[in-house]
């Protein structure tokens, strides 16, 4: 039975053959009638009694027709192709000129039917293998296909797997976008080796590639995604198909037995209701692709042979019964269904760009077709179906020509699709940005809103924090000031922060301002007291010597005595009470200029150390300048502060605040306010929040024009009647209209380093505020420093007394004398009690310091007393005088004015005189705590010392004086600090003086000065010492006189 079936089979294939070439000639030019009858039916219109005729229906049932009749060529074409054949010999192209019908003879394909003797007396093993061989033979992929085809049919395969060399040496390998000329061999299709004989008389093989190989030479069948076109062929779908433009990189095209991408590669999606603007778009978005970007990028022409199936098309439209169109596409005929596509393509292109003509390569056409995968979701590239026209450089220039798309087929709704799309892209660009804006404003003012919450959140916190701190302050000093005898007469932790409190404009401003803070590194002398412990914390980390050297000095008490060497006897139970400790904030912090207190409060393993030192143990906190993290300080340490609120010394630390006080404690000061007319010689001008001279100015009013009649108007009327306002009202005017000019160019800040003119200087004091008062009227003025200690017990303690050195600015004290010589102890203790009552009548508590005036009156001869400033802080000459007592084993006694130093006990002394108190000797000394020069830093520590005993400049513990310094910092090391005692105070300035001489010329040669304090501070002294002497000389003839 298989046998029979097979040998039906072969027979039916032989039948097909025999007729195949009538049955394709008659499908196709069926198909050809009916695509003439469409074409001709769409330009008629019939009226039939009145009727019109449905051409629409016609095409309809055309199409129809025309499509199964295409299905049915495509079904003969696929059982050919299926066929094992042998290509027949061609005729030599050149004696003919046309190429004819393929027409082969039966005799050529060879009878693969097996005997049929053979078949019925086979063995089930060779049955196996026949089978074996019949299903190797339909797949041509398997390695053994080439070896059975050759002995069994003759049939020599070429080795698609390995390519040729040589055949790609003869391909010429075109950069650009256009197609070249050899054949493409599409994927999954392979020919047949021609015979020896048919290849010697075979004369053009690019036509037999183009014509008939891919379609009669397939070893298997086709793997098309679609098994049918021929609804595609004549539907006029295809006729509105749009191109799809895709860039691809690359810039050369090889078609050597296989396929090759072009440059430009489209893609058409499967059919559906798109709209027309769509596939505008797509159309506008290739032929703009086309348009090249730079020179090298243009399409190069191929130099080819000349075509030999040339056509034209003429306004988008092909005359099929046109010589050269007919002569075309009856020489391939074959492979007309894979043409179809691309000349309605190219046809549809030429109709919308109104190409008027255009002439086609055919052999290009049917390469291009054969190359074209044309699925559903692919359509023709544009670069190739101009690659197809021999006048391509006309048809691409008219096609990129501006507006020509819409001269052809349908350019009005082109046209109009592209305004609508374009007016309707602005109507949404604009609500975009429109949306955009009001989101971003929406944005904005959310996370400004949220940020506004947020700060309020915070602010709040803040502000609960901070009076919760409060709260704690307030009964932590209630329980100060109930248990302060106890807490003075018992072991006791004071902790030292010399913090500046300023505002954070002043603190840049200030040049080595954590120097500044270490200047009241003698703090650390309270552990003179047995019962004290001291935690000083340092601003900046010094370096071993400086802890060696305060080390040396706390271990001399003043009353140990020294040994055969000269070296002090050790106390060291003084040093281990106490501690130096740096916040580790100040190198996290470095160019800040933060104050010491906020530095402590941002070190917690600082601030987690001094808790453990003072657990159990009675302590409170010492500051400097108040600010409100002193309060955060305190609330972490758990301790009290002696010290006011800093609301409070903020309010009263200022000019103004001072003057309020002072006229509370009833006491002279300098006339301002209301005094502001009194004839004095010049007038200061003081910010209320600067200090140490920075924020002053003055202005002599000897330059005023109207100060002589004035004058004049004061003697006349006398000192009683110049007191009533009527009398100065005509001198009120005067001075009124002259002021402001007499301001303007006379009036000089005291430190022009702060504010180099009165401009800068008004404009400052004008924003914070400050107080006009007058300089004492006098050439010799005497400022005095006195500091005293508020108790929160509710008394008065005067710590220190000293009259103040100054230097370039005479309003600026850089030392002082201690004790005072200049006013009588009894008058400055009254005013200082009275200053401190104030004070405490307005809750200030603790260390407070108030300078002093004090000059002759030219009246009355009398010596008169003036409040001139009030610091609610630690002073640098309290500090000063804490080493002083400390290395003299001292007390100041500021109700005598003396500075009471104990004799050191001898072993000569007799044995009743140690039982008895030792002798008290009176003692003078000079300090400074600002000693400044540049030259400095040039020495260490060490060195420094070793220079200053080359010149004897050193303290004798025996003899109770000498000089003492102090050292602030390791790195800079420019400023120092310095204390000279002597017997007597003129012996006291000129050591200082001496001291400041021999150091500058040792550290200044001659081409290098450097800059310094220590000229203009010598020259004080010098005017001290003689206003000392004159003092004596008056003196002693007032003693004559007597």
């Amino acid at each position: 039975m298989s046998s029979l079936r097979y040998r039906d089979t072969i027979q039916q294939m032989s039948d097909t053959l025999k007729h195949e070439d009538k049955l394709g000639a008659v499908l196709f030019q069926v198909q050809e009638d009916l695509r003439q009858l469409k074409c001709s039916l769409e330009n008629i219109t019939i009226n039939e009694r009145g009727k019109t005729l449905d051409i629409q229906a016609l095409d309809a049932a055309i199409g129809k027709t025309e499509s199964s009749i295409r299905k049915h060529a495509e079904d003969y074409l696929k059982t050919v192709t299926k066929q094992l054949l042998v290509l027949p010999r061609i005729e030599d192209l050149q004696q003919k000129k046309q190429i004819p019908k393929w027409k082969p003879a039966l005799e050529s394909i060879p009878d693969v039917r097996p005997p049929r003797e053979d078949l019925q007396g086979t063995s089930p093993g060779k049955k196996h293998k026949s089978a074996l061989t019949t299903h190797l033979l339909s797949n041509p992929a398997h390695p053994n296909n080439r070896a059975i085809m050759q002995p069994k049919f003759g049939i020599s395969l070429p080795d698609f797997h390995k390519r040729s060399t040589n055949a790609a040496k003869h391909h010429r390998i075109i950069p650009g976008p256009v197609v070249s000329l050899p054949t493409i061999e599409p994927k999954g299709r392979h020919s047949l080796a021609m015979p020896e004989e048919d290849m010697r008389t075979m004369p053009d093989t690019s036509l037999l590639h183009m014509s008939i190989q891919h379609k009669a030479a397939s070893l298997h069948p086709r793997e098309d995604s679609y098994s049918s076109k021929t609804g595609l062929i004549g539907s006029k779908s295809r006729c509105h198909k749009q191109l799809k433009w895709e860039t691809e990189p690359g810039s050369t095209c090889e078609r050597i037995g296989r396929e090759c991408t072009p440059l430009w590669t489209t893609k058409t999606p499967p059919p559906s209701t798109t709209s027309k603007s769509v596939d505008h778009r797509f159309m506008m978005q290739g032929i703009n692709d086309l348009i090249p970007k730079s020179p090298e990028n243009l399409p190069v022409q191929v130099p080819v042979n000349i075509s030999k199936y040339p056509f034209t098309i003429i306004k988008g439209r092909i005359n099929s019964m046109a010589t050269d169109f007919c002569h075309f596409k009856q020489s391939f005929s074959l492979c007309w269904s894979s043409v179809v596509d691309a000349l309605e393509a190219l046809e549809k292109l030429l109709r919308d760009f109104a190409v008027p003509l255009a002439k086609v390569s055919g052999e290009r056409l049917v390469e291009f077709g054969h190359g074209w995968d044309n699925g559903w979701r692919k359509a023709p590239p544009v670069i190739g179906l101009f690659s197809v026209l021999e006048n391509w450089e006309e048809v691409l220039g008219l096609v990129l020509r501006p507006g020509q798309r819409y001269k052809g087929e349908g350019g009005i709704d082109a046209a109009a699709i592209h305004i609508q799309s374009c007016w309707r892209r602005y109507l949404a660009q604009t609500a975009y940005l429109r949306h955009c804006r009001r989101k971003w404003a929406a944005g904005t003012i959310a996370i400004s809103w949220l940020m506004h919450t947020q700060m309020l959140r915070v602010r709040k916190a803040l502000q609960a924090r901070r009076f919760r701190q409060l709260e704690n302050y307030r009964s932590r000093a209630q329980h100060l000031a109930a248990n302060w005898k106890h807490t003075q007469s018992s072991k006791r932790t004071i902790i030292h922060i010399p913090s500046l409190g300023y505002s954070q404009s002043q603190r840049m401003n200030l040049r080595g301002f954590d120097i500044l803070q270490n200047i009241q590194i003698s703090r650390v002398c309270d552990i003179r007291d047995e019962n004290v412990e001291v935690i000083y914390v340092c601003p900046r980390h010094l370096g071993e010597d400086i802890l060696h050297y305060y080390t040396s000095l706390l271990k001399c008490d003043g009353a140990t005595d020294e040994d055969d060497t000269g070296t002090p006897q050790a106390s060291s139970s003084s040093v281990r009470r106490f501690i130096i400790l740096t916040p580790e904030a100040v190198d996290y912090f470095p160019t800040h200029n933060m104050c010491l207190s906020t530095l402590l409060k941002y070190s917690p393993r600082t601030l987690k150390r001094i808790r453990n030192l003072i657990q159990g143990k009675q302590a409170y906190i010492v500051g400097g300048v108040a600010h409100e993290d002193d309060l955060a300080v305190a609330d972490e340490l758990g301790v009290p502060i002696l010290a006011p609120e800093p609301a409070i010394a903020q309010l009263y630390s200022t000019k103004s605040g001072g003057r309020r006080i002072f006229a509370g404690a009833e006491v002279d000061v300098p006339p301002g306010q209301g005094d502001i007319y009194s004839l004095n010689q010049r007038w200061l001008f003081k910010m209320d929040s600067e200090h140490d001279g920075r924020g002053t100015a003055y202005c002599d009013i000897c330059y005023l024009s109207c100060y002589n009649w004035a004058l004049q108007e004061y003697h006349r009327y006398g000192p009683e009647l110049w007191n009533t306002e009527w009398i100065q009202e005509s001198v009120l005017l005067r001075y009124l209209d002259e002021i402001p000019e007499w301001l303007a160019r006379y009036g000089q800040p005291a430190k022009t380093s702060c504010y180099p003119s009165w401009a800068c200087f008004l404009k400052t004091f004008l924003r914070q505020g400050g107080v006009v008062e007058a300089y004492p009227p006098s050439d010799s003025v005497t400022c005095l420093t006195v500091d005293l200690l508020l108790e929160p017990g509710g008394e008065v303690t005067m710590l220190s007394c000293g009259d103040q050195l100054h230097g370039s600015c005479q309003l600026e004290a850089i030392g002082s004398t201690v004790p005072q010589t200049s006013v009588r102890p009894e008058i400055l203790q009254s005013i200082c009690m009275r200053v401190g009552q104030a004070c405490l009548k307005r809750l200030i508590v603790g260390y407070v310091s108030v300078d002093l005036a004090t000059f002759l009156n030219r009246n009355t001869m009398e010596q008169k007393v003036w409040a001139i400033d009030l610091d609610l802080t630690y002073s640098d000459q309290l500090a000063m005088t804490q080493l002083l007592l400390m290395m003299t084993g001292g007390t100041l006694n500021c109700h005598t004015g003396c500075l009471e130093v104990p004799t050191p006990i001898t072993e000569k002394c007799c044995e009743h005189q140690i039982a008895a108190k030792p002798p008290v000797v009176n003692r003078y000394a000079v300090i400074g705590s600002h000693m400044f020069h540049s030259n400095l830093s040039m020495l260490y520590h060490n060195v420094f010392f070793m220079v200053c005993k080359a010149h004897g400049i050193g303290f004798n513990m025996k003899r109770k004086q000498g000089t003492v310094f102090t050292v602030y910092d390791s790195s800079e090391r420019c400023t120092i600090g310095m204390i000279t005692v002597s017997e007597d105070l003129q012996g006291a300035l000129l050591t200082f003086a001496r001291n400041l001489s021999d150091i500058h010329q040792e550290i200044s040669p001659s081409k290098m000065q450097g800059d310094t304090n220590f000229k203009e501070l010598i020259k004080e002294i010098e005017d001290v010492l003689q206003m000392t002497v004159q003092n004596k000389m008056r003196a002693v003839e007032d003693k004559l006189a007597a």
